[in-house]
């Protein structure tokens, strides 16, 4: 089994928060690097680049009731996650 993340390597929301723990790989085994908001089935829930999926992030957290300084101090770092390094 490998390294459990603190952090989704996708959104950077923190692991502990993800009501499922983790999401899923393609053969159904729990990922332990990206959150299940991210990652279903091996495959990315959201596609397109790390810019657009800020502003989804950021969206979704005010929707839910973050202040809106609060949602981009928090999105701010996901070009540095695994999953946007090479993009």
């Amino acid at each position: 089994m490998g390294k459990t993340n603190k952090f989704c390597q996708s959104c950077g929301m923190p692991m502990s928060k993800d009501p499922l723990k983790g999401g899923t790989n393609a053969d159904g085994t729990k990922s332990l690097k990206f959150c299940s908001y991210c990652y279903e089935n091996g495959e990315f829930t959201f596609q397109g680049d790390v810019k657009e999926f800020q502003n989804f992030c950021r969206t979704k957290m005010i929707e839910s009731g973050h202040s809106k300084f609060l949602a981009w101090l928090f999105t701010r770092g996901m070009k540095r996650l695994d999953r946007w390094q090479n993009n």
